[in-house]
């Protein structure tokens, strides 16, 4: 057999990626993240989970089919799914860091008196719910010092609606022994503009909880293109 001139060791040579893989992890470590753009962090999520294929491609296909990291990260599993070559492995590691950014913001916000720490509760709402598919209504419960009790998610509606029944949400409250709330729902459609529904739903909470001894500190709604809040537009 003759001998292999271009690699005369006889040892089979890497994937061209591999090194193109290692360039990633260096710039990462050497520049930081920001260093990188959308497609080439997600590269690096997908490392893992496909170890023997070049994943640029595959990388920015997502940016392309989702738009951003983020939105890829926060897509739902089923339209993940439908991107021929990502399989579960693939879609675990994605979720992966949803999981990971939603725990690390929820974390920020425990043991802190939530008004003073409003940047906080931006940063959480938007990282838990900006990005899905549906509208969710959450709610964050409050003790007298204004730190948190409980962070429920309440409803999932559908792509532009959530019922949301005001004398359930005082009712939780109660049983919580909560003496404030702070409501968050998303908009899918990206612009977090309220509606009239959303001023009217929050007024009847208003009024139901105030008698009560319950603040209603803020609607906040969430959308990929920013965030509302009603208190700040002066709309309760």
């Amino acid at each position: 057999m003759p001998a292999d001139t271009d690699n005369p060791a006889g040892f089979a040579e890497a994937p061209h990626y591999h090194g193109h893989r290692e360039r990633l992890r260096e710039r990462f470590r050497d520049a930081g993240p920001d260093a990188l753009s959308d497609y080439e962090l997600l590269e690096m999520v997908l490392f893992r989970a496909l170890p023997r294929r070049d994943v640029k491609p595959l990388a920015k296909s997502l940016i392309g089919r989702f738009g951003s990291f983020a939105e890829v990260v926060h897509a739902p599993d089923a339209r993940l799914r439908e991107i021929s070559g990502l399989g579960e492995a693939a879609i675990i590691e994605i979720k992966l860091i949803a999981a990971s950014a939603s725990r690390v913001a929820k974390g920020q916000l425990k043991q802190r008196t939530m008004l003073s720490s409003w940047a906080a509760v931006i940063d959480y709402c938007r990282t838990s719910m900006a990005f899905a598919d549906k509208e969710q209504f959450r709610i964050l419960f409050l003790d007298k010092r204004n730190q948190l009790i409980a962070d429920e998610l309440q409803q999932v509606g559908t792509v532009d609606h959530t019922p949301v029944y005001p004398r359930e949400v005082v009712k939780r409250a109660l049983e919580l022994s909560a003496t404030a709330i702070i409501m968050v729902h998303n908009h899918p459609s990206g612009d977090p503009t309220p509606s009239q529904a959303d001023i009217q739903m929050t007024k009847s909470i208003v009024d139901i909880s105030a008698p009560l001894g319950i603040s209603v500190h803020d609607h906040i709604i969430v959308g990929k293109n920013g965030h509302a809040s009603l208190k700040g537009l002066r709309l309760i």
